[in-house]
């Protein structure tokens, strides 16, 4: 006899159509004969759909990916020790269960050195479904080279932080008008169609499946189009933040708007939007790295880069759906289908036979966003009272229920 009860959803707004959905033994089932003595259960008309897949977190927040509709992340390999070792890595995919699917990505390089290539195939062994550089850019062409065709071999995508490091160095926001007023130590947008014209080069070199975790500029986004074009195996992600606020943000040197990649020009931004709008863009993913006043309640140049986006993740795609910017069913291919793809997961779709993971939506439901209120580890997010709609009632994973809006 199962653990996992069967559902019947009834009075639902299924994802893609329909009003009702079966669940058997933790799977999606196709039709009603699974509805016998399954428990019955009144959606009232909302939004039911698959479970966000978030693609790159830094840190493992259950509260905040409950609160988000996150059932499965693509862990970062820069955590502490750094995912380069098989164990290391059987260990990471472990410590979410029973309510969290962790998908680690590799180190690429041991250490993320970005000089020595990490044991990929052993990582692959241990749980790895990605390798990537982390927050870094490997400088060495020849290793990346390497990197991708090993990677190739496995066919494992590579996730890369596409920033030039020697352009970078130590700065902390884009070169423009604001960064100049405030005496941020800045780098040239160009930073970051440069790393990616090289990496996809080699990419497209090797035949390597290539993924850029973030991509922020208009430079970007047209390298992009046309290497899609061309038959690459490339694909490429953004976060809301990027999508929402350009350079602006941070002129009240507010630390929780200091991100990596910095924010960029309001050009760039709609360049974003425009790149999302034409399906350029992947993924959405939340770049979920919660910071502590410790490390964000400094000097802006010295505080640290990253945000608290996962709780936030899926009401500010449900604005991006109102604002005419992407379809329902799209945002759900940028949040879920896609990067599940990515890390060769059979999930984040409501189809029959694959795993239950589900969420009920109020895509209405009005709500602020408190960075002081933010549900997780910390609530470091430059949408800090910002108004927004969209509330997750509750979550399932594998069929089994994790959560209600009453407990979130």
């Amino acid at each position: 006899m199962s653990a996992v009860p069967a559902l019947h959803f009834v009075n639902a707004d299924v994802l893609g159509g329909g009003k009702e959905l079966f669940v058997r033994d933790g799977v999606i089932a196709g039709s009603a004969d699974h509805a016998n003595g399954a428990t019955v259960i009144d959606c009232g008309g909302k939004l039911l759909a698959p479970a966000i897949v978030d693609l790159g977190v830094a840190a493992i927040d259950h509260a905040a990916f409950r609160a988000g509709g996150i059932v499965r992340v693509g862990l970062m390999p820069d955590q502490s020790p750094v995912l380069d070792e098989p164990g290391i890595v059987q260990r990471s995919a472990l410590i979410g269960r029973p309510d969290l699917w962790i998908h680690p990505i590799a180190a690429a390089t041991r250490g993320l050195a970005g000089l020595d290539l990490a044991e990929m195939a052993i990582c692959t062994s241990a749980g790895a479904r990605a390798v990537g550089t982390g927050r870094r850019w490997i400088a060495d062409s020849g290793v990346m080279r390497r990197v991708l065709a090993y990677a190739r071999d496995l066919d494992l995508a590579v996730i890369v932080h596409a920033e030039d490091g020697g352009l970078v160095a130590d700065a902390v926001a884009t070169e423009g008008e604001t960064a100049t007023r405030l005496g941020l130590p800045a780098a040239p947008s160009l930073a970051e169609p440069l790393a990616i014209a090289r990496d996809m080069m080699l990419a497209e070199e090797t035949g390597a499946r290539l993924h850029i975790r973030q991509v922020t500029t208009a430079a970007g986004f047209d390298l992009i189009r046309a290497a899609k074009r061309r038959g690459v195996r490339v694909t490429c992600g953004i976060t809301p933040a990027h999508l929402l606020l350009s350079d602006i943000a941070m002129s009240d040197f507010r630390t929780f708007a200091h991100l990596s990649p910095p924010l960029r020009s309001e050009d760039d931004r709609k360049a974003a939007l425009a790149a999302l709008a034409d399906g350029t863009i992947d993924v959405l993913c939340s770049g979920h790295d919660p910071r502590g006043p410790e490390e964000k309640r400094l000097p802006y140049a010295d505080a640290a880069a990253g945000m608290a986006g996962a709780a936030t993740l899926l009401a500010l795609g449900l604005g991006l759906v109102r604002d005419g910017v992407v379809t329902r069913v799209r945002l759900f291919e940028l949040a879920s289908s896609n990067p599940a793809q990515i890390l060769g997961v059979e999930t984040g779709r409501c189809a029959a036979g694959l795993p239950a993971d589900l969420i009920l939506v109020d895509p209405d439901a009005p709500w602020r966003i408190d960075s002081d209120e933010l549900t997780g580890q910390a609530g470091n997010t430059p949408f800090d009272g910002l108004p927004v709609q969209g509330r997750v009632l509750r979550v399932f994973k594998g069929g089994r229920e994790l959560c209600s809006r009453s407990a979130l």
